[in-house]
């Protein structure tokens, strides 16, 4: 069967991209790929923590450097200019690529975490009150969870917490009760880190904004691997990150809608973000420059632009049912074995990831045994301590897969599983 007939994408073609699939593992760390043991062929399953990067969004990082490296809206000399085109155009080709309204509504951070905390100090500290909620689910990255907690402590908010059921999803039921009138935010992962769970975001703003409430939805891991339409899931922010989805890493960003980012207060001050000074006070710029301060990540925002270009090239409908198929895949095989614990909804039902563990193995044992046989996945908490809690364990092992991974690689990570079950039965 060809690549075309068994995947809704040409994986072979997407894997020449990528030269670092090509890359053999095992040796010295100091000195990767030059050492006698470096004979593994490596097989990337980390991809929820950081995807990887084609070679064509890479030449766009050295094209800047080697062609027109300058600061942005800072010169009337040609570099600067270019730079300053091409900066700007990279916030056009990104907001278009979650149906923003332009530049105006999209603003460049580090990474979803920066964006959480832009929100939450630029419009949080200043919005909330000892009267007010703040609802989250329980199986929140610690980038929002530990944000809008310690924001709540700052201004005697109160924060709550909707359910996760026993198979994963969110309790839609739990969360009418819990979003009221003295709700004023409600932050919810559109799919879990973990769990791998997708969340109804657009009945979730629905309940919301019947109470008045704003909904802020964490995009890092649906972005990257499924279309997304922030008018239509009526997001008030939607915040993602570059290097989940082939861009380089240091790059994210904010969608916000156009009423509220004008409303809040500047995050960070100085450098770009400022229009006029003097010693008793300061203007801020247009959006969005007004929440960029300083000189930015000039040459990883056109890198972003450049591997959403790549994406959509793609075919984000593809990239979905890429990662479905091998989502499916995995928890199938990993069902196979009875001392295998997996979380989260059914193989049909989730996003392109697997957490999982062995009896008897810690995920770090487990992950030390498969990364020997070249298969690189996480284990951890994955920034989800309070859910880990709530399900009982300390820790898992995650297989997270995207647009270059194929079934082969898959069943690679099944035989280094059944060796780690064997080593410790």
């Amino acid at each position: 069967m060809g690549v075309q007939e068994s995947y809704p994408i040409d994986v072979e073609a997407i894997r020449a991209d990528f030269p670092i699939l090509d890359r053999q593992v095992g040796g010295d760390v100091e000195t990767p790929g030059q050492g006698p043991d470096d004979d593994t062929p490596l097989c990337y399953l980390d991809n929820a923590a950081t995807s990887q990067t084609p070679e064509q969004v890479v030449e766009t990082i050295g094209d800047y450097y080697r062609g027109y490296n300058a600061n942005v809206h800072r010169g009337i000399h040609q570099l600067s200019q270019e730079a300053s085109v091409a900066y700007e155009e990279a916030h056009d080709t990104v907001a278009d690529f979650v149906g923003a309204d332009g530049r105006k509504e999209l603003i460049f951070t580090k990474n979803t975490t920066e964006s959480e905390n832009l929100v939450a100090y630029a419009w949080g500290l200043a919005e909330l009150g000892p009267e007010d909620s703040v609802v989250l689910s329980e199986m929140e990255h610690h980038a929002s969870l530990v944000t809008w907690q310690q924001i709540a402590k700052r201004t005697g908010a109160e924060v709550r917490y909707v359910r996760v059921d026993d198979e994963g999803y969110l309790d839609m039921d739990h969360a009418a009760d819990l979003i009221d009138d003295s709700t004023a935010m409600v932050s919810v992962v559109h799919v879990s880190n973990t769990l791998g769970t997708v969340t109804p975001v657009a009945e979730l703003a629905d309940v919301a904004h019947d109470h008045g409430a704003l909904i802020f939805v964490d995009g890092a891991q649906s972005a990257p691997t499924r279309p997304v339409d922030v008018k239509a899931m009526d997001a008030d922010f939607f915040a993602f990150s570059g290097h989940k989805m082939c861009g380089p890493t240091g790059i994210g960003a904010l969608y916000g809608k156009r009423d509220l980012l004008e409303s809040m207060q500047p995050y960070l001050y100085g450098g770009d973000m400022i229009r006029r000074v003097t010693y008793e006070d300061a203007t801020w710029e247009d959006l969005p420059w007004k929440f960029e301060a300083g000189t930015p990540s000039i040459a990883q925002g056109i890198a972003f632009a450049a591997a959403v270009d790549y994406l959509e090239d793609v075919g984000m409908e593809a990239v979905q049912a890429h990662e479905e198929l091998l989502a499916e895949y995995a928890h199938d095989r990993l069902s196979e074995f009875d001392d295998v614990e997996i979380y989260g909804p059914p193989g049909d039902d989730r996003g392109g990831l697997v957490s999982f563990n062995v009896d008897g193995v810690h995920a770090h044992d487990l992950s030390s045994i498969v990364n020997d046989h070249g298969v690189a996945i996480r284990a951890g908490d994955h920034c989800t301590q309070p859910l880990h809690d709530k399900l009982g364990i300390a820790a898992s092992a995650r297989a997270s897969f995207y647009i270059y991974n194929t079934r082969e690689e898959i069943d690679r990570l099944i035989e280094a599983v059944d060796e780690a079950r064997e080593l410790f039965g």
